[in-house]
Formats: structure tokens, sequence, C-alpha cells
């Protein structure tokens, strides 16, 4: 069955990874704005917001390139044989390179300058252990509903799942090492430190290493079709599903 061209997919991923980060940054800017002061409601927005975004944006690109926007997610499924190696790896750059195109976006869109180095330090003990958390939860969600075959509903559940992390984890879940990343770019409510960067991506690839163990133990009978549409079932350009 055909499969949609890797440079259209990459084009996806770099464009969903774009908005992710604007979705994330903008709404952490536009909270403080429109909250001054008042931290948990900064936080209810910054995550209402995020996760409402998630869903459009998964629906938006999923077809395409399976809305990973996360080098674990992608990672992840080409240790289940849902996409190549070598893809993974060029998702990677474009994730990446979209996430820091969305932090400079939404500083532009909010009138700061396009490019400010965040100084928001997080790098303790319990916000790895949160990123670490936050990322096994995050792949168990979306691989356990590509086993039961309810592909479907992952939108929604991503977006709740990342919209409660903000709030029981104390790292407020990042859980992906390009978001992570392209959050060094604007001194924000929703920044990160450079400093607290590579702590954070270490976390979040034991997240994954954990969760690759959890998910073949949990759900032995994954096959690569299934890993395949871990998000939402890939459409080809006869308008067929797989």
């Amino acid at each position: 069955m055909p499969t949609v061209p890797l440079w259209r997919r990459l084009l996806a991923e770099y464009l969903g990874s774009g908005l992710l980060a604007a979705i994330v940054i903008g709404s952490g800017i536009a909270a403080v704005q429109l909250s001054p002061g008042d931290v948990g409601l900064e936080l209810l927005e910054n995550a209402l917001v995020t996760g409402a975004g998630l869903f459009a944006i998964i629906l938006m690109f999923g077809v395409v390139s399976g809305a990973h926007f996360n080098p674990v997610v992608s990672f992840v499924d080409a240790a289940f044989g849902g996409i190549s190696l070598r893809d993974a790896l060029a998702y990677l750059p474009a994730q990446v390179l979209g996430c820091i195109s969305g932090a400079i976006l939404a500083n532009v869109m909010f009138s700061l300058p396009a490019v400010s180095i965040s100084t928001h330090h997080r790098a303790t003990g319990p916000h790895l252990l949160s990123e670490v958390v936050a990322t096994i939860g995050l792949l168990l969600v979306i691989f356990a509903l590509a086993r039961s075959e309810r592909s479907s509903i992952t939108p929604a559940a991503v977006g709740a799942y990342i919209t409660a992390a903000y709030f029981f984890c104390s790292s407020t879940s990042f859980a992906n090492p390009a978001i992570t990343i392209g959050r060094i770019f604007s001194n924000s409510f929703a920044g990160i430190a450079p400093s607290s960067v590579l702590p954070f991506i270490g976390a979040q690839i034991v997240g994954g290493i954990v969760a690759v163990g959890l998910i073949a133990v949990l759900y032995p009978g994954l096959t690569p079709e299934e890993a395949g549409d871990i998000l939402v079932p890939h459409h080809d350009p006869d308008g067929d599903h797989r």
C-alpha cells in the first residue's frame, strides 16, 4: 500500500512541532499577561491551552506523519517497528528545528525579542524524576491505545494526559527533548535555562527506555502494523487508511 513520502512527513513534523512550541510558549506568555501574580491560574491556563492545542495538531498532522512531534515517541515507535530507524533519525532535526521556530514565533507574536535565552532553572532531583514519570506515562497512553486498536481517541487522550501532567508532575511535564530545546529560546513563563536542558533530556531518555520495557511486558502482541498507527491511522494519497 502506498506510503506518505518522507519529505511530506518531515514537513508535517516540522510544522506540528512548531505549532506545539508556539502553543506551549505563547499560552505561557499570555497567561502571565492575563493573570499577573497568580501562578496557579497561569499554570492552569497554560495547561488547558496546551492540551487543547495538542488535540488539534495531532488531528491536523497525524494522517501525514503520525504526529510524533517528539524524538522519544519516534525512537520508541522505531523500536517496535512502526517506522524505520532511518526515518526516526530524519524526524529528529525536523522536530527540534520546528520547536525552535515555534518558540521564536511565540516571542514575536507577543512583541518580545525574537530570541531570548531563558533563565528559568528547573533541573532539580524532583523535576528530573517527574520527567521520567511524565515520559513513561505519555508513551504508555500512546501505545496502550494502539495495542487496543483505539488510536482514533489518541489525540484526546494525549491532550488530556499532558494537561493533567502539568499539575501532577513538578516539572510541568515537558516529556519531549525537542520542546525542551525549543523552550530555551524564550525567557518566559514556559522557558527553561540551557543548564537544565541536558539533565531534562537525559531523564526523558531514561523514561523512554523504561517505557519500552513496560510496553513489551504489558502489550506483548504489539505488531509493527499497530505500532505504525500509534497516533492516528496514516493516510495515503488514494484516501485509504492503514
